[in-house]
């Protein structure tokens, strides 16, 4: 009997940080069942052992709603994997493709796979700074104005959760990581701690950077738009073995209901 052909629809796929030991089992299933594959060229390069046989279409940053509508037209009559950094659902494709799906009237069947995103792969090179709530918030003003970043900077601040920056400093506004800092020390004192990690499991990964917010201007320079940044909150703590700086514990609270 003839191989059974996919069914039209659309999968947008999150695929984690990129090195394929990092992607879900569903997200490289998906990606195998698909006919044409779609995304921006570094997404594609990371994963080119998964595309051998498949229809690949590469785009670049800036043309995502391009992306989005061929998506669309192809899994009409094909299955199709848009592929997506991180979670496709956080910072990622999902939203614009599902907007202009909308928009289009089209009907087909989506399926939105899950990937670990930068604050997780971050966090997990650098012990546990985010046990509890958290926010994470990008300094790319491209699509959000910067006053709504400030605010939304102070709102997290302000109630002492740890919070995770995204894009935080390029070429194109190196200020807006200065600018972060600043709204962080107007709530938290100088010896939280802040994790500087870059290409979190990825290739190109260096040694996560721990300072306090206090010292944060000796590694300014380090951070880059390759850079996810923890600023610990108020409970977080450097965590040491030994005499050796491993990272960054933030406590649940067990210490308060239980002797250990």
């Amino acid at each position: 009997m003839p191989a059974e052909h996919p069914a039209p629809g659309l999968f947008i796929v999150g695929i984690g940080p990129g090195r394929t030991e990092y992607l879900t089992v569903r997200a490289a299933h998906a990606i195998a069942r698909a006919e044409y594959v779609i995304g921006n060229d570094s997404y594609l390069d990371s994963i080119g052992s998964l595309l051998e046989g498949k229809q690949v279409i590469r785009s670049s940053m800036g043309k995502e709603v391009e992306r989005a509508k061929t998506a669309i037209e192809l899994a009409q009559s094909h299955t199709v994997a848009m592929v997506s950094g991180g979670d496709a659902g956080v910072y990622g494709m999902a939203g614009i493709v599902l907007e202009v799906l909308e928009h289009s009237g089209a009907e087909i069947p989506v399926e939105i796979v899950p990937g670990v995103t930068a604050a997780n792969a971050a966090a997990s090179l650098v012990g546990s700074p985010l046990s509890g709530d958290f926010a994470v918030i990008s300094l790319s003003d491209l699509l959000t104005p910067l006053e709504v970043i400030e605010k939304r900077l102070d709102a997290a601040f302000s109630v002492g959760i740890p919070v995770v920056l995204y894009n935080p400093r390029s070429h194109g506004r190196p200020h807006n990581f200065a600018l972060a800092i600043e709204h962080a020390r107007k709530y938290y004192p100088p010896t939280v701690p802040v994790a500087i990690v870059k290409n979190a499991l990825r290739e190109g990964q260096a040694d996560p950077v721990i300072v306090t917010l206090g010292e944060i201007e000796h590694v300014m320079d380090d951070v880059d738009m390759h850079t996810t940044v923890i600023i610990g909150g108020s409970e977080s703590r450097i965590w040491r073995m030994g005499n050796n700086v491993k990272g960054i514990i933030t406590p649940r609270g067990y210490h308060r209901k239980y002797v250990y």
